[in-house]
Formats: C-alpha cells, sequence, structure tokens
C-alpha cells in the first residue's frame, strides 16, 4: 500500500520568546546568554521522527501535553516546515486544527465559507455545488449571513470543521476536535468521519482519549519528549502509554504520600499519632493506582504517646473535590480492639474498590468514643481509581440489564 504520508528523520524545534529587558544588567546578562554555546533558547518539539501512514489508514497520535502531537500535524498539514528530515504528502490536505482560525470576523459566514473552501482547493464551481451541504452540516443556516464577529466560539468551529470534511479531502488531519458542539453536531462529525474513512480517505488523529483512537485508528504512535515512543497496533501502543502514565502518577501520588501537598491538613490533641498509611492491593507492595474493582488495603501505623483506652480508627475516601464518597470506623462496624502497646498497625480492607475513575484521597483519624480527637490526616493519602471511560457519578453499583422484546 502505497504512503499517503511519511516523515523521515524530521525534526523540528522552536525558538523561545525573549522578554523584554528591565534593566541594564537583565539587558547584558540576556546577550551573554544568547552568545553563550548551547544555551537553552530553544525548545526541540520533535526530534528525529521517522513514521509513514498508508493510503486510506488512519494513524492516531497519543501522549501528553507538550509531547508535539500539534506540532507533527503542523508540519503535515504545511503549516510549519522541519529543521531537518523530509515531510511528504500525497493528496489534498484539510485539517481540522484550529477550526475557524481563518475565518474573517467581518465577512459573512457565508462568505467565510467560500474562501475557505478556495483555500483548501475546491474550484469555484466545487464551491458553489457544496455550498448548501455544508452550511446544512453545520446546522448554521439561520446565521449564515451574519458577520462571524457575532458568532460564538463553538459556532465557528461547527462552520470550520463542516468545511473541512466537505473539500473531499485526501488526506484529513484532526486534532482534538471530535467533541465539536452538542451530541447532535457530534453524531454527525463522527458519521461524516465514518464516510469519509469508508471512501478511502487518510487520517491523521491527535487525542487524548483512547477510546476514540481505538475506534478511529488503525495504527498509533506514541510521542513522547519529541520521540517516538511506541508504534504498532492501536492497543498494544495505548498499553505502553498508559503504563508509562500509571508509572508516573504513581511516582508523584507517592511523593505526596511523603510530602502532602498544601491543601493537607492534620490536628489533634496526640494521645495517639498515626506515623503514616500504606495502600496495597492484591500484591505486597505499595500502590497508588488501582483499577475500579480492586481489593484494596490501607495500612495505618500507630504510635500510643500517653494511655488512651477504648481508642477509635476511623476512614474517610474524600473525592478530589472535598466530596465524602464513605465513611466508616471500628466502632461502627463493631471491632474490639485488642489492647494497642506501645506501636502497631490497624488495617482496613475494600474487597473491592467499586469507585468510578479519579482522584481520591483517604482521610484517617484516631479519637476517643468520646469524640475527642487524637490525630486526624486530611488529603494526606492521596489515590487513583481508574475505570471504564464514560462512566459517571462515584460509585460503580453492581447492576444487570435485562430486554425482552415483545
Amino acid at each position: 500500500m502505497p504512503a499517503a504520508v511519511r516523515l523521515q528523520g524530521v525534526s523540528k524545534s522552536f525558538r523561545f520568546r525573549a522578554q523584554r529587558a528591565t534593566t541594564l544588567k537583565s539587558a547584558v546578562l540576556d546577550a551573554v546568554g544568547r552568545r553563550r554555546p548551547g544555551g537553552a533558547e530553544r525548545f526541540v518539539a520533535l526530534r528525529d521522527v521517522t513514521l509513514e501512514v498508508g493510503a486510506g489508514r488512519s494513524l492516531g497520535v497519543i501522549g501528553r501535553n507538550g509531547s508535539g502531537k500539534s506540532t507533527l500535524l503542523r508540519l503535515i498539514a504545511g503549516i510549519y516546515r522541519p529543521d531537518a528530515g523530509r515531510v511528504r504528502v500525497d493528496g489534498r490536505v484539510a485539517a481540522l486544527i484550529e477550526l475557524g482560525a481563518g475565518f474573517h470576523p467581518e465577512f459573512s459566514g457565508r462568505e467565510n465559507v467560500l474562501l475557505n473552501a478556495l483555500v483548501l482547493g475546491l474550484s469555484r464551481r466545487d464551491v458553489a455545488r457544496k455550498l448548501d451541504e455544508i452550511v446544512a452540516f453545520s446546522g448554521l443556516a439561520a446565521f449564515i449571513d451574519q458577520p462571524t464577529r457575532t458568532y460564538s466560539t463553538g459556532m465557528y468551529m461547527r462552520l470550520g470543521f463542516s468545511v473541512a470534511v466537505h473539500v473531499d479531502p485526501e488526506v484529513l488531519l484532526v486534532d482534538e476536535v471530535l467533541a465539536v458542539g452538542d451530541a447532535e453536531f457530534q453524531k454527525r462529525c463522527h458519521d461524516r468521519l465514518a464516510e469519509l474513512r469508508r471512501r478511502g480517505t487518510t487520517l491523521v488523529i491527535v487525542t487524548h482519549d483512547p477510546a476514540a483512537v481505538e475506534r478511529w485508528c488503525d495504527e498509533a504512535v506514541w510521542l513522547d519528549g519529541g520521540a517516538v515512543r511506541a508504534a504498532g497496533s492501536p492497543r498494544t501502543v495505548l498499553d505502553h502509554y498508559q503504563d508509562a502514565v500509571v508509572r508516573e502518577e504513581s511516582a508523584a501520588l507517592a511523593a505526596m504520600h511523603e510530602r502532602p501537598g498544601e491543601g493537607a491538613r492534620r490536628w489533634g490533641r496526640g494521645d495517639v499519632r498515626i506515623e503514616g498509611v500504606t495502600l496495597r492491593g492484591a500484591g505486597a507492595g505499595a500502590r497508588y493506582v488501582f483499577e475500579s474493582g480492586e481489593p484494596l488495603t490501607a495500612t495505618l501505623r500507630y504510635r500510643v504517646e500517653r494511655p488512651a483506652p477504648a481508642p477509635v480508627f476511623g476512614f474517610a475516601v474524600m473525592r478530589a473535590d472535598g466530596f465524602c464518597v464513605y465513611g466508616g470506623n471500628t466502632e461502627l462496624a463493631g471491632v474490639a480492639l485488642p489492647a494497642l502497646g506501645r506501636t502497631g498497625e490497624v488495617s482496613v480492607t475494600f474487597d473491592r474498590l467499586d469507585l468510578v475513575g479519579g482522584s481520591y484521597f483517604l482521610d484517617v483519624a484516631v479519637n476517643s468514643r468520646e469524640g475527642v480527637v487524637y490525630d486526624y490526616h486530611g488529603r494526606h493519602y492521596p489515590f487513583a481509581v481508574r475505570s471504564r471511560p464514560g462512566e459517571l457519578g462515584v460509585a460503580r453499583l453492581p447492576h444487570r440489564w435485562g430486554v425482552r422484546p415483545d
């Protein structure tokens, strides 16, 4: 299969915009810094990237913000030129990158459609033939003869999307715009993309949504720091990418356990002190990222500073926005605590952590039965839960569906 898009050893960097010097001293230092070999005055967005997309195939590009995804699209679109390497594209290109960015605010929607379609390569005859179809697809017929300066951002994007997908592109570049407009318009967008794929249009899609990569793409590439970290089938590349994301997220959460953030709070009289909390899954090691439905065990390490008869240990699972998901304590659970001794551990196990994906904290406390707080740790112990995309709310309630047509 011939390649519709080919990049060979492509690198691209940008010069940092220098801040205006406000003193003679800063001006001299800036000048010296610019002359210094290897000075940090350029940002490398892409490093020696080689890839190709076969005609009629779909490529998904994933990666964190700043990984070079949008730069890659702009190089393919011809907006940027590479510093090194070659970019070759065969066929008419339409780019859904900055929708409506080329519209003139004083021109009407109709006039901007005409100009935009001509720029994208349609003839005047083709533009005239497709104009009504483009306007109807956008759903902006009532506003099409108004100046586009009166349009909302969403209206701009709808019109820009409508033009781009109706110029019969042979290569379509999509940058995070699969969720344009309301649900009804999004369905039209998805139907149109599916139609373009059936016609053999080559797609290159940049997105943070793993479901979109699996839905739309035949292949995937993971960019990290401007370089290709993995390439291949969408599922394989997504697994590599998500494993790396979990490792990075775990490292960040582990650091927060060691050094609680600004929102963390601790108070209490100190008769019994909580020395720390360890979260574990089914294995033995500490964990900070869990799949929904996995078990979780929280182990509290305590130290008794003064005699504290009949203490009560408790916890609260808090969503990152401060919403209390669930809380409990040893007294409510009817747990009879033995004599604590000087030090020890108390653990609480969730056989199934049926939470919707998101960021959470485990607050822990120990107090007397009369409610005197000995030690309370709030927002000290963060953890993350991953679940299927699209789930809403907080908890995943067990349920079954039944369908019985008449």
